[in-house]
């Protein structure tokens, strides 16, 4: 068996539906029911109107633009996504939602031209068109030979992990869960019965001892298990004790990775015990261009994180953050100064973890060894 690190590739949130969606070769129906917008034609017009016309229709890798030859370069051995929209032409719109994402199969490559090796659906949006469309978005994914985990037609299949064989006989071994914290209804919870996500407390002790127990049953030696948590609110940078003690419980028990996701811009970075903890990955792909409020987090900013783990023990060997900024719905270059903007925003966020931002040689935000 191979010695060698593995390497990740984590990112957050990626929204393909409502604004991307109409932006693709193969635009779906527009209507939305929010309060205030009933198109979602709507975003495209705000993006242009903030950065200059979108060459409608776009290829399908127009949203991840920079971001492929930056993945290409990088050549991680895996490559994990929250995938946070429905795939689906299903009508029937979740009641008590304000906001629903989805994409129509037909714009499936977009997905497809990242080449995930894992698409995560334990989250808010992937049952914003019902059951009947999450059934859809799974036997599409599927037909595609794409790999889902954290949602599933019963509890059984929603709680199964994501297994992705490596060099040297090794395995990436991805488990997924969601919290109400994050927007995830109660009712959304996969049973026995009933197709939907894998919903956890994050207070809860024996939630998390539930999960470890799974991953003590499958983790095998050379193994390296990420736990990606969709959690917490959209905006700050603060964490409650309970994640920080849920995502500490994991680790201890097990994983090498924990992969939380919700907020809109990323949060603290923590190594505990060698391992790493990404509280909050921030956003990838979205229609949120144009959309003020809350300029002093500049979401326009979104992060690749390139991770490498000594399989054998779990520990952290190296951290990557490399900037990316979202114009005309395009992933394209940042400039050194947001790199530098969102190095010291990372380095002052994540001390009180006892963690150290550094910005590289190359200009890429890095996690300091110590």
């Amino acid at each position: 068996m191979s010695t060698g690190p593995v390497s990740l590739f984590l990112c957050g949130d990626v929204m393909l539906g409502r604004g991307i969606d109409q932006i693709l070769p193969h635009p779906g129906d527009p209507t939305l029911r929010e309060p205030y917008v009933r198109d979602a034609r709507y975003y495209v017009e705000s993006a242009e109107t903030a950065n200059g016309p979108i060459p409608c229709p776009v290829d399908f890798s127009w949203p991840w633009g920079e971001a492929l030859r930056l993945l290409d370069e990088a050549a991680p051995e895996v490559r994990v996504l929250n995938l946070e929209t429905s795939v689906t032409r299903s009508d029937d719109f979740a009641p008590g939602k304000e906001v629903h994402y989805r994409m129509t199969p037909a714009n499936l490559p977009c997905l497809e031209a990242a080449r995930p090796d894992v698409c995560v659906l334990a989250n808010n949006h992937v049952l914003d068109f019902g059951h009947l469309g999450l059934e859809e978005t799974l036997g599409v994914l599927a037909s595609a030979g794409l790999q889902t985990v954290g949602a599933g037609r019963d509890a059984g299949t929603a709680r199964q992990p994501a297994i992705v064989p490596v060099d040297g006989g090794r395995r990436v071994v991805v488990f997924a869960f969601g919290t109400a914290s994050s927007g995830i209804p109660s009712t959304w919870a996969a049973a026995e019965d009933r197709a939907g996500v894998y919903v956890v407390s994050e207070a809860s002790d024996a939630d998390a001892a539930e999960i470890v127990d799974r991953v003590e049953q499958v983790k095998q030696p050379g193994d390296v298990v990420v736990a990606s948590i969709h959690w917490g609110s959209n905006w700050g940078y603060s964490v409650s004790r309970a994640q920080i003690r849920f995502a500490h419980a994991l680790i201890d028990r097990g994983v090498d990775v924990v992969y939380g996701h919700s907020s809109h811009h990323p949060r603290p970075v923590e190594v505990y015990r060698g391992r790493l903890v990404l509280y909050g990955c921030g956003d990838f792909i979205d229609d949120y261009e144009g959309i003020s409020g809350y300029e002093q987090y500049r979401d326009d900013l979104r992060l690749l994180y390139f991770i490498s783990v000594e399989p054998d023990t779990g520990e952290l060997i190296s951290a990557r953050m490399v900037p990316v900024q979202a114009r005309k719905m395009r992933l394209e270059h940042a400039s050194h100064g947001d790199s530098q903007w969102e190095q010291e925003v990372l380095d002052r966020v994540s001390r009180s973890f006892g963690t150290r931002i550094d910005l590289g040689s190359d200009g890429v935000p890095t996690l300091r060894r110590t």
